[in-house]
């Protein structure tokens, strides 16, 4: 971690200066703001997060609620997000409070006796074998807390506005114009207008800005239901701190053991639902979840001690028609966004809800600080619903064919390992590594995929140890990217370095034309080399100057962004062979977001600056 860069830092380095917006920052809102955020849920919060990096803009996250939240009823965090949180600066510390999935253990009836039930089948949980980051469990309000505290740290210092409720908005060629009123308090009651230049719907599952846009959520509810519930028990069921999937004769459960030992979360099948239900199911008392999730575990025992907090839903599949307020034909720019349920809703099953929602937050804010701040054309903003809105379809695809397998009954199942190999075989994408993105100005052909193809363009940046040739120590090359709005170049080397030091003097200038003259040399570009040989092998005083740049107000030199791909002492592996990149060198360029935008050879700079001039604007 980097922080003496202006200067000598002798308290908390996560905490970064404040600056612009953030100085003085009102306690009210403003009259006037960039960005207005609606809702402070995971989406909304790492929103606020991202454009905090962003202190020249005003952006303001208003809540309803009076203040934090104390139960959150999400809690699967995949991979994709903790990989998420190292951007953010705190995933080494939510690993160390959340549960680790390490496992996911089947149960179905016993052949012999089918009123009890047996393990079927023991298997490791996916995420260790296809990243260097763990699947857990732990509170949305404790992600939630993270991220305010990011938000609250970065320079904008941005924190919710709690107590105030959107009512409604109008929104014109130049801006929005959004009516709030404050819930409780001394100005309980009491209504005003925030003009906004982009607003973002993060306001949930029953969103007011959904509607106020005149969007609808296209899809409908399964005739099932299922009761879930945080509870601490006693039990002899020996795999309770094992997260199990469990079929009887007397229904489903799905077992997920929490953070802090002791707690577990249970979503109990309450089967199907008649058609004049009319939701009376959802009124199902809490006795009668235990009482059913007793007869599923049988021959086993459950000890209900506590109940922490308990709800009933059936399961609905639904996409929002449009993710922005833009017309159906395309016409008009957008000023409104759709993010998390308020424009995609599932099962809870399938531990995707928090974990996609926090995607859209990261997709759309380096987007709005890019365009906001004059780095990128406004058109930028009209990728964040073509690429989240195919995303969110996917999902609902996923979630359905999962939720039917979840729900069968024992005489509806042939292969009793068919659930597990379903589990296992569709890893990636409930990880979060699935996502793909198309073509764009931000993300390019794939006519030079062949030069690495460990790193799919439009795929998120898969990370691999090297060594820092500075000191020798072995660290996770996209470990070093923050979410602080820059883009990644990665300039892999060719073998003796001449081709890396050839294509660093001709894309110079294409770098320096869209970074603002009184900004750091690496303010918008993050550029780093990662030569072949062993890293005692490599002369750090011949390299280029754009992989040293001297940064800061005092200008000090950045020692951290030439690295080795060879073996060392400690580490075994070799980039270019885990991510099958070419020997004759090749550059990766990688968004803000984590995700490819382009691989190029070293010889094609005209490239490089062409797509660079598709995605920026000159620096003013």
């Amino acid at each position: 971690m980097q922080f003496h860069h202006h200067g000598y830092v002798s308290g908390d380095p996560r905490v970064q200066p404040a600056a612009g917006t953030g100085i003085d920052r009102p306690d009210d809102l403003p009259d006037e703001v960039d960005v207005l955020i609606v809702g402070s849920g995971p989406a909304g919060m790492l929103l606020a997060a991202q454009l905090s990096q962003y202190p020249t803009l005003t952006t303001r996250i208003i809540e309803r609620r009076e203040g934090r939240l104390v139960l959150g009823q999400a809690d699967g965090i995949q991979p994709r997000s903790v990989e998420t949180f190292q951007a953010f600066g705190f995933a080494e510390r939510i690993v160390a409070e959340a549960y680790n999935i390490a496992y996911m253990n089947f149960w179905g009836p016993d052949p012999e006796h089918p009123e009890n039930i047996v393990r079927t089948s023991r298997t490791d949980d996916y995420a260790l074998k296809i990243s260097e980051f763990p699947h857990l469990i732990v509170n949305q309000a404790r992600v939630l807390d993270y991220f305010a505290e990011s938000a609250a740290h970065g320079p904008a210092r941005i924190a919710p506005d709690y107590g105030v409720e959107f009512t409604g908005l109008e929104i014109d060629d130049d801006g929005v114009d959004v009516r709030v009123s404050y819930v409780g308090g001394r100005r309980d009651g009491e209504e005003r207008t925030i003009r906004a230049k982009y607003v973002a719907g993060c306001d949930g599952a029953r969103s007011r800005v959904r509607d106020a846009i005149g969007r609808t959520h296209v899809g409908d509810i399964s005739a099932h239901a299922w009761g879930v519930m945080d509870v601490v028990v006693n039990t002899d069921f020996p795999d309770w701190r094992t997260k199990c999937a469990i079929n009887s004769s007397a229904g489903n459960i799905l077992h997920i053991p929490r953070e802090g030992g002791y707690l577990s979360r249970i979503y109990v099948d309450l089967g199907e639902v008649a058609d004049d239900d009319d939701h009376r199911v959802r009124q199902t008392p809490i006795d009668e979840i235990i009482r059913r999730a007793g007869e599923i575990l049988h021959p086993y025992t459950l000890d209900v001690k506590e109940v922490a907090w308990h709800s009933v839903y059936e399961v609905g599949h639904r996409v929002t028609d449009g993710f922005d307020d833009v017309t159906p034909d395309g016409e008009g720019r957008p000023r409104v966004f759709l993010t998390g349920d308020a424009c995609h809703t599932h099962s809870a099953k399938a531990g995707q809800g928090m974990n996609v929602s926090m995607q859209d937050g990261f997709n759309l804010g380096w987007k709005l600080g890019s365009v906001l701040t004059g780095r990128a054309p406004e058109a930028l903003l009209a990728t964040y619903a073509a690429e989240r809105r195919p995303v969110a379809q996917e999902l609902i695809d996923f979630d359905r064919e999962w939720s039917s397998l979840m729900a069968r009954k024992p005489g509806e199942i042939s292969d009793p390992q068919e659930l597990a190999t379903y589990y296992l075989a569709t890893a990636e994408f409930p990880s979060g590594f699935m996502t793909r993105y198309g073509p764009s100005r931000i993300v390019g052909d794939d006519a030079h995929q062949d030069l690495a193809s460990g790193f799919p363009i439009g795929k998120r940046f898969k990370s691999s140890p090297v060594v820092r040739v500075s000191d020798g120590n072995a660290v996770h090359l996209g470990h070093h990217a923050k979410a602080d709005g820059r883009w990644r170049v990665y300039a892999f080397a060719d073998v003796d370095g001449a081709a890396l030091t050839a294509w660093a003097q001709r894309v110079e200038p294409s770098l320096r034309r869209f970074t603002p003259a009184d900004a750091d040399v690496d303010a918008v570009f993050d550029v780093k080399a990662i030569y072949q040989p062993r890293f005692e092998e490599v002369d750090i005083s011949t390299v280029p100057e754009v992989f040293l740049p001297r940064t800061g107000p005092l200008g000090l030199t950045d020692w951290e962004k030439v690295f080795a791909a060879a073996p060392s002492t400690w580490t075994p592996t070799d980039i270019f062979e885990e991510r099958g990149l070419s020997r004759d060198g090749v550059v990766i360029v990688v968004r803000p977001d984590q995700y490819v935008a382009a691989v190029l050879p070293l010889d094609a700079s005209d490239e490089f600056s062409a797509f660079l001039e598709g995605a920026f604007l000159p620096a003013r």
